[in-house]
């Protein structure tokens, strides 16, 4: 600046310099006066050296002056600089966007955080409040616009409000933005500028809590929290009691925060699992055990409680948790249980010997009832009376005698748990039952298809299986329709590791929707033929179920009924 003040000041010397020669040399030609003009030529140098350094000083004083304000300016925007950059940071480390909003010309900028947070580059930001709403949720933006403009007209400056803002993905960030009004003389809001603070992972963490709460507050089963430590040996005093627990002990909040769970314990409370309590609190250790308790009342009831360690981020105990849960009418259903299983077994084995002792103490009379009926038969009787008496007696003894022999057939099937299986040819099976049917089939000559494929033999407990085989076709005769002739398909397959029988007829069949859930009932009868006891498919089915196999039915009334048997292979 220096340099350039004497430039311009020698430039006005010499330029002034060079008029007045160039005018004293013409009045020296044109004039002959020659002193009079030496004195003023003289008198100009004087007046052009003088102006000279007065309009060097003027330059140099204006020099300092403007050197002076530039340096003040370049302080001013060295500070201003240092302020955005320290604004950056801050808004960085603070996860904070900051916005200008000029209102009158609703002209609105943004720092770097827009990018940095939300992604946004500056080519997709529009510069006016429009474009702000526009990236507002849209069920906060009209919310938050109306609870804005509201702010405006009020006489507060300082604005706040939770939203969900857009990123340049299309996601959603939760936000926390606070704005400062700046308000002209006359009270008109003029500008306003806030920032945006992302709390995403605040308002994660806060619905997290809000729904362990919600599950603290709606739990079945009592839960408590307890301090870390406790100074007197007893239990950590609780801080946090749910309402579970509150209605379990009979105590109000106010009653049991601050206390140890000792307060609960009493004259029956195992002592033992006190220690193993306080043990577990000791070593910092997870624990488990079941404990009786005193509610408010004094009343007992038995509680499963877990007593677990909480640790904070620093690895450091911070609190107990221990989950309750209230098991005295469980237990009492318990004993309750077992007494009646006792009673059960007790009965069962005294239905057993019942049946022993009746099967055995019956077979005596019997036989001698059947040997005294067999000599009447050599007798003529020539009362027709009497002779209808004995044959209806006949009937009745061997009936009661077929009973007893099932009777004796089922307590064989359930005492004989250990089923010894052995392989069976198919063919020799079939020929043993159709040798002990041979009088039904002749009598009725039903059609019978048998395929078995390339099953020859089957591994089984050969007399149950030869009795159920029996005691299905007994049924397809017994209960065949008179209105066709019988048919009856046996076939067999093996699928994976089991074979699979079907036995098939086009009898009476059974109503299901009826009989349903008695069909394999012990003395269920479904049809009012004079040969039926009801005990066959009984039979049948406990037969199969001993060698660990399974029955289905399927049946429609005159129109047939098929039964099938699975088998381990």
């Amino acid at each position: 600046m220096k340099n350039k003040t004497n430039q311009i000041t020698a430039f006005y010397i010499l330029a002034s310099l060079f008029i007045a020669i160039i005018s004293f040399k013409l009045l020296k030609t044109y004039t002959s006066t020659f002193d009079c003009h030496l004195y003023s030529f003289i008198k100009d140098l004087i007046f052009i050296t003088i102006t000279g350094l007065f309009f060097r000083y003027i330059l140099h004083k204006n020099d300092e002056k403007n050197t002076k304000f530039y340096e003040n300016l370049k302080q001013t925007n060295d500070k201003i600089k240092e302020s955005n950059e320290k604004y950056d940071i801050v808004a960085k480390a603070t996860s904070d966007t900051i916005w200008d909003w000029k209102i009158p010309e609703d002209n609105l900028t943004w720092n770097k955080g827009i990018k940095g947070i939300y992604g946004y580059n500056q080519d997709q930001i529009e510069n006016n409040s429009k474009w702000w709403f526009n990236n507002i949720h849209p069920e906060d933006s009209i919310k938050m616009s109306i609870k804005l403009y509201s702010f405006l007209e009020q006489k507060t400056e300082k604005w706040q409000d939770q939203y969900r803002f857009k990123c340049a993905d299309n996601t959603y960030k939760h936000v926390l933005d606070r704005g400062f009004l700046l308000k002209d003389k006359n009270g008109k809001a003029v500008r306003m500028i806030g920032a945006i603070q992302d709390i995403t992972k605040q308002k994660e963490e806060e619905n997290r809590l809000k729904l362990l709460e919600t599950v603290f507050t709606q739990a079945k089963d009592s839960i408590i929290i307890t301090e870390a430590e406790s100074n007197d040996g007893q239990i950590p005093k609780i801080v946090f009691a749910n309402p579970a627990y509150i209605n379990m002990s009979g105590y109000k909040t106010n009653e049991i925060i601050g206390k140890s769970p000792n307060l609960f314990m009493g004259k029956n409370s195992d002592i033992q699992q006190i220690e193993k309590l306080t043990n577990a609190i000791t070593n910092k250790e997870e624990c488990l055990l079941e404990i009786i308790c005193y509610k408010k009342d004094q009343s007992e009831y038995r509680v499963q409680l877990s007593f677990i360690p909480v640790y904070n981020l620093e690895h450091e105990l911070s609190h107990w948790i221990s989950i309750q849960r209230d098991v005295t009418e469980e237990k009492e259903l318990e004993k309750e249980k077992e007494q009646l299983i006792q009673e059960l077994t007790k009965n069962n084995k005294d239905l057993k010997q019942f049946s022993y002792i009746t099967s055995h103490n019956l077979r005596a009379p019997l036989s001698n009832l059947t040997g005294l009926l067999n000599l009447i038969k050599d007798i003529s009787i020539e009362d027709e009376e009497l002779k209808e008496i004995i044959t209806g007696f006949n009937k009745s003894t061997h009936l009661l005698n077929e009973t007893i022999n099932d009777l004796a057939k089922v307590i064989t099937i359930r005492d004989n748990s250990a089923i010894q299986n052995e392989e069976a040819l198919i063919k020799n099976v079939f020929q043993n039952i159709f040798n002990q049917l041979r009088f039904q089939i002749e009598s009725h000559k039903p059609e019978l298809n048998i395929n078995f494929g390339d099953i020859t033999t089957i591994y089984t407990h050969k007399a149950y299986f030869e009795s159920i085989i029996l005691n299905l076709l007994t049924n397809a005769i017994k209960y065949r329709s008179e209105d066709r002739k019988l048919i009856i398909e046996i076939t067999g397959a093996k699928i994976n590791n089991t074979i699979v029988i079907t036995v098939k007829d086009n009898g009476i069949g059974i109503n299901l929707e009826r009989h349903k859930d008695k069909i394999f009932g012990l003395y269920q009868r479904f049809h009012n033929h004079p040969d039926s006891k009801g005990l066959g498919l009984y039979l049948v089915k406990s037969q199969i179920e001993s060698m660990g196999g399974t029955i289905s039915i399927e049946s429609e009334v005159n129109k047939g009924t098929t039964f099938t048997l699975t088998f381990k292979a």
